[in-house]
């Protein structure tokens, strides 16, 4: 038998099910399909494809190394699919069950559609602990750790390939013809890469996360760095669960404990926003709580998002997190919370577009977690506490030297440090503020109580209570520490590791 073997999110041959299961059916054709249309959403750029690029040179190395070299094809699944198995005969694809957005959710079902006309018969394996047509929340979390404790799959000694099958070229993002866009520190994509990410944190870095993961400074390098890696399934979570556990077997002193505890309570934040979306992916267009859908207008004010995304807001942290995370792909938690609050509260756009921009920005994005996040961080899920970041306030708590936002606002050079939050504080600062920097577009305070008013005003509204019980049950976590939603006094501690997961894509 001729199986096709189609990669998506998954781009490695270890702890691959889909890969050792096809290997045991016959002959086997590796298929990647770059397909432009996805690659032209507003939620996906040339940096992920850059680094998606990358990986899929690794997986081909992989792949060639067991015989059997990836084939990359460029245009629609369907189209490219159809073909494929028309000429090679091929009556079976295996693949894992992606959680993708709206659009790889659409092509999937246009997929299904054809195989089933087709007479193709297409297997999707789990690959993570999410948990397809899942009625309800109860057990869930049981059932995920009960997927990452399983062994990890063997690679293939070897496979037995269709021959006769020219492999493709992996396009650039010019022959794409993806916008410019300069990444200059972005991560590099490859298993590789992430292994060595994964030792490095497990073995050196990783002491100081739980202090250290908060501010951009200290992130960079106690964060473990492997979301891109886990989001493109150059690693799968169930490996690093499990290099996890046997770090914490070898019960290393100091801060270790706390630590590794503290990244296997995200690894297993990431499957639950991920379920989130598997639960209902309309969630990058509509808000959890329909009544907050139309909260702020939906044709957002175009010059304060423009100010928002080039870091030129004139509220320097803001703009310090922005322009670094242009130029690095990358952004930690508190940060991301951060930033997605302050366009949503004081700059009052719609978390729809400000989520978009941010989407494809981020080298890691994860459809699943960055969603349910945007959501959470723009007061619209109705279970959520309203969390109104002061910007000003952070940049004192998370960059004290002042050190990051000199860095990548360096217009402040003149600024003395007591006013480098603050500029317009400053005696001198119109020296500064609008010839150098732009003063700022907003009042800090003033759009912190309006956003404030606004939202707990919806909240209030007799109609709103109604659909909560229904966004609990479907969404809600339980009763499993690492997703509590409890507010008793009992609870603060589980319920702080909670908020802890803002944003969590940096894991």
């Amino acid at each position: 038998m001729n199986v096709l073997i189609w990669f998506k999110r998954d781009l490695r041959i270890h702890d691959h099910p889909a890969l050792a299961a096809a290997a045991e059916m016959g002959r086997v054709l590796p298929v990647y399909i770059v397909e432009p249309d996805y690659w032209h959403l507003p939620d996906t750029s040339a940096r992920q494809w850059d680094f998606t690029a990358e990986a899929l040179q690794d997986l081909r190395d992989g792949l060639g190394s067991l015989g059997a070299p990836l084939i990359v094809r460029v245009g629609d699944a369907v189209d490219r699919l159809d073909r494929l198995c028309r000429q090679h005969h091929i009556a079976r694809i295996l693949s894992h069950q992606e959680t993708g957005n709206l659009w790889t959710y659409d092509r999937d079902r246009r997929v299904a559609a054809w195989a089933r006309q087709a007479g193709v018969d297409w297997v999707e394996l789990p690959q993570q602990g999410v948990v397809r047509r899942l009625n309800g929340r109860d057990g869930w979390a049981r059932r995920r750790d009960a997927f990452v404790g399983l062994p990890q799959t063997d690679t293939p000694a070897a496979l037995n390939p269709v021959a006769g099958v020219e492999p493709g070229v992996i396009p650039t993002s010019r022959a794409l013809r993806l916008a410019e866009d300069r990444c200059a520190h972005r991560q590099t994509g490859g298993r590789a890469q992430g292994l060595r990410l994964l030792d490095t944190f497990l073995t050196r870095r990783a002491e100081p996360y739980r202090a250290a993961m908060s501010s951009p400074l200290t992130g960079e390098r106690a964060c473990s760095r492997l979301s891109p890696h886990l989001a493109l399934g150059c690693l799968s979570s169930r490996e690093v669960v499990q290099a996890t556990l046997s770090r914490q077997a070898e019960r290393p002193g100091g801060r270790w404990p706390g630590a590794l505890a503290s990244f296997q309570s995200r690894v297993a934040w990431r499957d639950h926003f991920i379920q989130k979306l598997e639960d209902e992916p309309a969630i990058e267009i509509r808000a959890l709580h329909r009544a907050a859908d139309d909260l702020r207008p939906r044709e957002p004010d175009a010059l304060r998002l423009a100010a928002w995304d080039k870091g030129e807001t004139g509220l320097p942290f803001v703009d310090a997190c922005m322009r670094y995370l242009n130029a690095t792909g990358w952004l930690n938690f508190r940060m991301r919370s951060m930033v997605m609050a302050v366009a949503s509260y004081h700059l009052w756009l719609d978390w729809r577009t400000t989520g978009a921009v941010l989407a494809r920005r981020f080298t890691d994005y994860e459809p699943g977690i960055h969603w349910p996040q945007v959501q959470m961080q723009s007061g619209v899920t109705g279970i959520n506490t309203i969390r109104i970041y002061n910007p000003i306030k952070q940049g004192h708590d998370q960059d004290p030297t002042g050190a990051f936002t000199r860095r990548w606002v360096p217009e402040l050079g003149p600024v003395p440090d007591a006013f480098l939050q603050e500029p317009w504080k400053w005696p001198g600062a119109k020296a500064v503020l609008g010839r150098l920097y732009p003063e700022p577009i907003v009042d800090v305070t003033a759009a912190a109580r309006a956003a404030r008013d606004a939202c707990w005003g919806l909240r209030k509204e007799r109609t709103y209570r109604s659909e909560i019980v229904e966004v609990i049950e479907r969404h809600a976590s339980r009763a499993d520490p690492r997703f509590v939603n409890d507010r008793s006094p009992k609870a603060a501690p589980r319920r702080r590791m909670a908020d802890a997961a803002q944003m969590s894509l940096d894991l």
